[in-house]
């Protein structure tokens, strides 16, 4: 909260002066703040983006490309969702539940209102399609149905929302429920912390990518009037119209404006753009291909499969002269900052001898790279074999041959 409660600070002291209403820690600005800071950035803002506060992130190294108010609290509407299915899918992994568990609807879950895919109460839904409606159609039952699930109730999920977020960074960050419905001041969240959740759920759970990237899907609703089938249908039309788009997430209410994290993909390179208080749906798509354009054009990626062959180690005091081995992996460089990749050196560095006994998997070197003289990653090598030491016995043997093979020569 230390960045967002210096800004709210200076603004409660101009307010002293021009009569503007005072900011309390822990709440969402009010108004007047909100658009005063966006037109502060609209005036910097190189890239003319609509949205008052945007982030570009690159996942695998967490770089930010592009910010814009990234660290300013505003209301995250749907986008809550990222961190509800964080939850869901660190339950899955900890194997608390399973995709085929089924979980009932409580008349609770029923009664949410905005987007939703019309669950009945008592109706039986699995973890699987509940996290269809979640992703695919934004269902605020479905995600109230599923918080139910796995915390007892709705309040201890948020709880544990609110846990995660503190676990994750996410200074700027409070929830009060766990689909974004809400139009509290006290439910807000920052681009960046936006970009920070969502960094979290496709890096250690990729498999939300396959559910985010559908476009059309449907469910069947067994109930006690019978069964039915439901289309669902994706909330996020980058599918559709932004080459390499996989997802993630939309979000729209009237306090919020409108809100999308999205997930793209290009040779190689993966990249987050979150987009908050966007005036209107086209606008929230437009400034997120524009920040996903932007990265994908400053990005490059350099890779080294490592295929060349080592030579061998020498082993010192062994039952073999000398030990194969091979690198743990390949090599992935990325940079965000435009640089030419062309100038990479690699550096081989290996054991000039090593001491017996060596296992197979130990450190015997490694590669390392370089980038304009500066140092930029390296890679271990490995022994891939195992070589044991010499005993008292093997030393005589190896003496007692290279005795007979001279007599041989000079006879």
């Amino acid at each position: 909260m230390k960045r967002f409660l210096k800004r709210a600070a200076a603004f409660v002291l101009a307010g002293s002066i021009a009569g503007a209403v005072p900011v309390s820690a822990g709440t969402l600005p009010p108004r007047a703040v909100l658009l005063a800071e966006t037109q502060e950035a609209q005036e910097t803002d190189t890239m003319n983006l609509s949205a008052p506060a945007a982030i570009l992130m690159e996942p695998q190294t967490g770089s930010v490309i592009y910010e814009k108010n990234a660290d300013e609290a505003r209301p995250p509407a749907s986008i809550t969702k990222i961190m509800t299915l964080l939850l869901i899918f660190e339950e899955l992994e900890r194997g608390g539940m399973k995709l085929e568990d089924m979980v009932t609807v409580s008349e609770h879950a029923k009664s949410m209102g905005g987007s939703q895919v019309y669950l009945e109460q008592g109706e039986q839904q699995s973890v699987d399609t509940m996290i269809k409606c979640i992703v695919i159609s934004s269902g605020n039952d479905a995600s109230v149905a599923m918080a139910e699930h796995i915390a007892g109730s709705e309040g201890e999920f948020v709880a544990r929302m609110n846990a995660r977020a503190e676990e994750l960074g996410m200074e700027n960050t409070h929830f009060e429920d766990c689909c974004g419905l809400t139009e509290s001041e006290n439910h807000y969240t920052t681009a960046r912390d936006v970009a920070v959740m969502s960094r979290e759920l496709i890096t250690r759970f990729p498999q939300v990518l396959d559910y985010s990237s559908i476009w059309m899907d449907t469910i069947v609703h067994n109930t006690a009037q019978g069964s039915s089938e439901f289309g669902l249908a994706n909330t996020n039309k980058m599918l559709r119209t932004y080459d390499g788009c996989v997802g993630l997430k939309t979000g729209s209410t009237s306090r919020a404006k409108f809100c999308v994290s999205s997930v793209a993909q290009r040779n190689g390179i993966t990249l987050i753009s979150v987009v908050m208080g966007a005036p209107d749906s086209k606008s929230r798509f437009a400034d997120s291909a524009a920040l996903l354009n932007y990265g994908f054009g400053k990005c490059r990626v350099y890779t080294d499969e490592n295929q060349d062959p080592l030579s061998p180690v020498p082993i010192s005091h062994a039952v073999q002269d000398e030990a194969e081995c091979a690198y743990e992996k390949s090599f992935t460089y990325l940079d965000t900052s435009g640089a030419d990749l062309s100038g990479i050196e690699k550096k081989v560095t290996l054991s000039e001898k090593a001491q017996a006994p060596v296992r197979a998997g130990e450190r015997a070197g490694s590669a390392d790279y370089y980038l304009n003289g500066e140092k930029i990653g390296s890679v271990d090598i490995l022994f891939t074999q195992s070589i044991d030491a010499r005993s008292f016995a093997d030393a005589l043997r190896q003496i007692w041959f290279a005795i007979l093979s001279g007599g041989e020569k000079m006879s």
